[in-house]
């Protein structure tokens, strides 16, 4: 299992740590994420696409990077 960390931005309230939360465990591969508000970040154990981290993360209105 490795683990992909992402910088989110435009997070607001827990509605939005659950929206982002549901989005990312839904891509393949992923076996949890782990979203917090401050400082807006995900950690998402698994092994997923980042492509299709970001895309889900993205469609869920707010936006995603990969950190370092």
């Amino acid at each position: 299992m490795s683990d992909t960390r992402l910088k989110i931005t435009g997070m607001t309230c827990a509605h939005c740590v659950r929206a982002v939360t549901k989005a990312l465990e839904g891509v393949p591969g992923v076996e949890k994420a782990d979203v917090t508000l401050e400082p807006g970040e995900a950690v998402v154990h698994g092994k997923a696409d980042t492509t299709a981290l970001i895309t889900v993360v993205e469609e869920e209105g707010y936006k995603a990077e990969v950190r370092g």
